[in-house]
């Protein structure tokens, strides 16, 4: 199944996944939405799923039909190579991520390892992860931050107060007090928009 806002495109991979003796399209879809009701309809063993839809993009469709149907296999495709795009396709299960220029022979590629329960990336966004990944590991040995620390900082860019970061830590204000100057002394000071940034810089 594969599910497209653009027609264009949508069509354009249908035509080309035609003549694949072991594909068959059993429907195609504009939207998020359309996505789940497909699902439910037809259950496609495997789901060809663009991420910038309208009414309902494909990650919050990708969550809903996972919690549905938690055997569904899904394959992202995206004009965009952005890391963050991936890594949330990756955490509520998608099985791989795909750039939509890809050749027919990497789509066909993709398909098979996802049909099969593995994980696919593209060359172009694997590469481009992995540069991420080495990135928030330097940054995180620069700033010698603890397991903790790197919790409560991720808390504090997503804006809680040390109250609501206390709560959902299960610690004391105090503590959260104690943790955040320890943060703003290993990463050089700064209020919380220079915290934000440093998480950001770590991936959080």
């Amino acid at each position: 199944m594969v599910v497209d806002d653009h027609d264009l495109l949508r069509e354009g991979i249908t035509a080309r996944l035609s003549d694949v003796p072991f594909v068959d399209i059993v429907a195609q879809g504009r939207n998020g939405l359309e996505a789940i009701e497909l699902c439910k309809t037809h259950n496609p063993d495997l789901l060809l799923l663009d991420i910038s839809m309208p009414v309902m993009n494909g990650l919050e469709a990708a969550t809903q039909i996972l919690k549905d149907m938690p055997d569904m296999r899904i394959l992202f495709l995206s004009i965009y190579n952005d890391n963050e795009y991936v890594q949330e396709a990756l955490r509520i299960g998608a099985g791989g991520f795909l750039l939509k220029d890809v050749s027919k022979e990497e789509m066909l590629n993709a398909i098979r390892f996802v049909a099969r329960g593995e994980t696919y990336l593209g060359p172009k966004i694997a590469a481009a992860l992995s540069q991420a990944i080495l990135k928030r590991q330097r940054a995180q040995h620069s700033y010698d931050l603890t397991q903790r620390e790197m919790q409560i900082l991720g808390l504090i860019a997503e804006g809680h107060l040390n109250k609501e970061v206390a709560y959902r830590l299960g610690i004391s204000i105090r503590t959260v007090e104690s943790h955040r100057s320890s943060i703003r002394e290993k990463v050089g000071g700064g209020n919380a928009a220079a915290l934000a940034k440093v998480a950001k810089e770590l991936g959080l």
